[in-house]
């Protein structure tokens, strides 16, 4: 048993603390950073539209304190985003010690991708949603109709579908580490495919407006998510069975070899 099995609750209570104190401590220096930069960015996030639109767009903000309160959070998701490499860092680090070896090798790897794969999802929203999909919502406008855009609904609309795009990235890589670990099957997930279709809209209900064009761009992208999860998983399982072939033939080998018929 080591040092950090026999240590005391406390200790690691007070390692959790002061993890969690760092996490912090690392957005709030990122929220400050991105504060002076907190326009620029807003900037940035409005593009998509401003394409989608054809035209230059005015946005309003309908209470005192709404355009001082939409940068704030600019500046917080922003320092969120900078600080995940680090954020998941400390978890890692947490965590480790109470892992064996060959479980640290099996989630090392996906906690390295992690990170990747949620800026991933949230660039393709950006870069690939938002236009469709703004253009899509800015079709019901006429002449007697014109959208007044408020800051707050636009910041909230964009932050929640760029985290539900980056989260939803983020399914091989938990389906891929419990198959690697053991805890779940390929064949489980083909058996419960059809659950995941269901799934995967009533996600993107829940995350997304209510409108089916914007459901389906957030589950078209769970269900592959899903099936790379399958195709993946397939060669894990693979590679481990071979594995467990040769440990087997090598026990064989070594059995015969210490007892030699007579």
């Amino acid at each position: 048993m080591n040092t950090e099995e026999k240590a005391p609750l406390i200790v690691h209570l007070i390692e959790l603390r002061n993890r969690l104190m760092v996490s912090v401590l690392a957005v709030l220096v990122g929220f400050l950073g991105c504060y002076f930069f907190a326009e620029e960015i807003f900037e940035f996030l409005v593009e998509p539209l401003r394409a989608a639109s054809g035209e230059e767009l005015k946005m309003v903000y309908t209470g005192l304190a709404e355009a001082f309160f939409t940068y704030m959070k600019v500046a917080f998701f922003a320092g969120l985003f900078l600080a995940m490499p680090l954020i998941i860092y400390q978890f890692w680090a947490f965590v480790a010690p109470g892992l064996y070896r060959h479980e640290r090798r099996a989630v090392l790897p996906f906690l390295l991708v992690a990170p990747l794969l949620f800026f991933a999802g949230g660039g393709l929203a950006y870069q690939f949603v938002f236009p469709p999909a703004f253009k899509f919502f800015l079709a019901f406008a006429t002449p007697f109709i014109e959208p007044l855009l408020s800051l707050r609904e636009y910041l909230s609309l964009v932050i929640t579908l760029i985290f539900a795009f980056g989260m939803s990235f983020e399914l091989p890589v938990i389906m891929l580490l419990l198959i690697r670990v053991g805890v779940l099957s390929t064949e489980a997930l083909i058996k419960k495919r059809k659950y995941s279709i269901i799934l995967a809209f009533v996600i993107g209900g829940i995350l997304t407006p209510p409108d089916p064009f914007t459901q389906s761009m957030l589950a078209v992208p769970l269900l592959a998510m899903y099936e790379i999860s399958i195709f993946l998983g397939k060669r894990i399982e693979r590679a481990r069975e071979k594995r467990e072939e040769e440990n087997q033939t090598d026990e064989n080998d070594l059995e015969e070899a210490e007892d030699p018929p007579r």
